[in-house]
C-alpha cells in the first residue's frame, strides 16, 4: 500500500504579503487583526513567518498577539531551558538525533492549542523542523494498527528525586513542593504514588486520536512511540533493559488495558509520522505558528550551533 500520502505544506507570508514594513513591528502591525491570524491557522495549520528580522528582544510583542495566554511547560518530559516569560529551548536532545513527529503534550491531560517556534540562530546544516498534518498521519497508518490502539494507551512516568535517569518530578513540573504538585495531579485524572526513594510515579489514560475542536478532523494524537523502548533502537533498548525493568524506565507506554504495544506498531508509527512530514528548514530570524491539535513536529539532525526558542498558548 502506499503509505506516504498527500502533499501538505505551511502557508510562508513574508513582508510584500502584508503590506507592512519588514521589520517585527511590521509584523506585529499585521497580526494586530487577532481574529484574521485564528482564521488562517485554522486553514492552514502551520504558519510561517520569513523576512521580519525578528530577534530575541523584539520576540515579546508579536508573541503576545499570536500566543494570548503563553504557557509554562509544566509536566513536560524533554529537557528545556527557560529563557523568557514562559519561552523556552526547542528539547535539548543532541544534535545527532532525529526527534520523531509528536504533538505537544499530547499525553497530558490538557495541551497548548497552539505553539511558536522562533530561530534565534540557524544551523550550519540540518536541523530542519518536520511537521506532519495528523489526518495525513493517522491514514497512513495500517488499520490493524489503528484498530489496536482505538481503545487509547496508557503513559507511565517515574520521575526521579534529583538523581537517576530521565527528569526529575522538581523540574517536570517546575516546583520543589509536593503540595503543589498533587494540586496539578488532582485535576488531571492521573494515578500517582510517591516512592521510597523520593522519586514519583505518574500515570495517565489518554485517547490515541482527538478530534479538532474547530473543523472536526480526526487526527493521530498520541505519543506512544515516543515513549516506547523500541523507538530507541535495538541496541539501546536492550542496554536499558540490561539496566531496569519496562514498568521502571524514565517513561513507559503499553494499550490501555495494560498489555504491551507491538515493537512494529511502534516503529511504524514513528516511520510514517517521518515520511509524511515536511521539513521546514530555518533561517535566523524566522518565525513559525502551529495549530499544536492538527499538527505534529519533530527535528532532524544538525551540525553547527542551532538555537530555537519555543513558546506556548492554551
Amino acid at each position: 500500500m502506499n503509505t506516504t500520502v498527500t502533499t501538505w505544506t505551511p502557508y510562508e507570508i513574508r513582508p510584500a504579503d502584508t503590506g507592512t514594513p519588514a521589520t517585527p513591528e511590521g509584523l506585529a502591525a499585521h497580526l494586530a487583526d487577532t481574529a484574521l491570524a485564528d482564521r488562517l491557522l485554522t486553514e492552514q495549520k502551520a504558519l510561517v513567518f520569513r523576512g521580519f528580522h525578528l530577534t530575541p528582544d523584539t520576540l515579546g510583542p508579536v508573541l503576545d498577539l499570536l500566543l494570548r495566554n503563553r504557557l509554562a511547560y509544566v509536566h513536560g518530559n524533554s529537557p528545556r531551558t527557560k529563557v523568557g516569560d514562559n519561552v523556552y529551548t526547542s528539547t535539548e536532545y543532541p544534535a545527532e538525533f532525529t526527534i520523531s513527529m509528536h504533538n505537544e503534550l499530547s499525553y497530558a491531560e490538557s495541551w497548548p492549542s497552539r505553539l511558536a517556534f522562533f530561530c534565534q540562530q540557524a544551523p550550519e546544516t540540518g536541523g530542519a523542523t518536520p511537521i506532519v498534518d495528523g489526518t495525513r498521519w493517522l491514514a497512513s497508518l495500517d488499520p490493524e494498527v489503528r484498530e489496536a490502539f482505538a481503545a487509547g494507551v496508557r503513559y507511565t512516568q517515574n520521575l526521579h528525586d534529583g538523581m537517576g535517569l530521565g527528569k526529575s518530578w522538581q523540574d517536570t513540573f517546575e516546583t520543589r513542593d509536593r503540595a503543589e504538585v498533587e494540586e496539578y495531579l488532582r485535576g488531571t485524572g492521573a494515578d500517582w504514588e510517591w516512592r521510597p526513594d523520593g522519586g514519583l510515579r505518574v500515570s495517565l489514560l489518554r485517547p490515541a486520536t482527538v478530534r479538532h475542536p474547530v473543523t472536526g478532523e480526526e487526527v493521530w494524537f498520541n505519543q506512544a512511540d515516543q515513549w516506547h523502548p523500541a523507538s530507541l533502537g535495538d541496541e539501546t533498548a536492550a542496554a536499558l533493559a540490561r539496566l531496569l525493568p519496562t514498568d521502571e524506565l524514565p517513561q513507559y507506554v503499553t494499550f490501555a488495558d495494560g498489555s504491551p504495544i507491538p515493537d512494529a506498531y511502534v516503529v511504524q508509527v514513528r516511520d510514517r509520522g517521518l515520511d509524511n512530514a515536511v521539513d521546514v528548514d530555518w533561517h535566523t530570524g524566522d518565525l513559525m505558528v502551529i495549530d499544536n491539535v492538527a499538527v505534529g513536529h519533530g527535528r532532524r539532525p544538525f551540525t553547527g550551533p542551532r538555537r530555537v526558542l519555543v513558546a506556548m498558548t492554551d
